[in-house]
């Protein structure tokens, strides 16, 4: 073959190549939105009330433009185990605030230490005498410590956890437990309001308080996915759910819902 056949010949196998790659990668991107779960917005008139949780995984957050988004609350990560404190958020707090959201702070339980370590951290990372929704607990295997703890271990701590956190912001907490987990742990964990995620469908159970519909959603304001949620309630229930604590209950543990 000539020296001319053979450069055409070269050009065609990097054109099909090519091509192909090209091909591939439509074929992902058609099959990532496929699969990603759709949003399937809860009936807005039983579900008025949509929220977002996030982290420093969301970046910088426009959070002006995220609370004219029908956004009216949002769930902000804290703390993680004894000694974490997520770096985003003192002024995710600050700046969700002055955008006139009702916000809250969560901590992430981990396995390998101490709830009474846990509770230090987080109550002096979350400030206190501001209004602030109850405070949520986070329980779930993924990114957490390789030991997997008995239920009544958990719960052990996980009351270590409560004990303080509940008298320090004077509203009993809310827990947050995944699916994975929820089959081995949740029925052995101390009883309180949950916030439940449930995105292939709607949810079954009726006691909750928040439910996290959608891991993939998109908010105005922020770059990427974020977590949406609704409130079981109207507008009267953010307000109760936000009210500031009174002063006979801020030194004290809370009732127990």
């Amino acid at each position: 073959m000539s020296a001319g056949g053979q450069g055409s010949q070269g050009l065609r196998n990097r054109l099909i190549v090519l091509a192909l790659a090209f091909a591939f990668l439509a074929l992902a991107i058609w099959a990532e939105g496929f699969f990603r779960p759709r949003a399937f917005p809860p009936d807005r008139g039983e579900f008025p009330i949509r929220g977002i949780d996030v982290s420093h995984h969301q970046g910088r957050i426009d959070w002006p433009r995220v609370a004219a988004d029908d956004v009216a609350f949002a769930i902000i990560k804290a703390t993680e185990g004894g000694d974490h404190v997520d770096d985003a958020f003192a002024e995710n707090l600050r700046q969700a605030r002055a955008a006139g959201l009702a916000v809250g702070a969560y901590h992430f339980l981990t396995f390998c230490r101490p709830g009474a370590d846990q509770a230090r951290n987080f109550i002096s990372a979350v400030p206190r005498g501001g209004q602030l929704l109850p405070p949520v607990v986070d329980i779930e295997f993924h990114g957490n410590c390789p030991h997997r703890p008995s239920p009544a271990e958990l719960n052990a701590e996980l009351l270590a956890f409560l004990g303080p956190v509940e008298a320090a912001y004077g509203k009993p907490a809310i827990i947050y437990i995944t699916d994975e987990m929820a089959p081995t742990y949740s029925a052995h964990l101390a009883v309180r309001q949950r916030w439940l995620r449930s995105v292939r469908g709607p949810l079954n159970e009726d006691d909750w308080v928040y439910w996290q519909y959608l891991d993939k959603g998109r908010v105005d304001g922020i770059d990427g996915d974020v977590d949406l949620n609704v409130l079981k309630g109207g507008p009267a229930r953010l307000t109760e759910l936000f009210a500031p604590t009174p002063e006979s209950s801020s030194s004290g543990t809370p009732r127990s819902p």
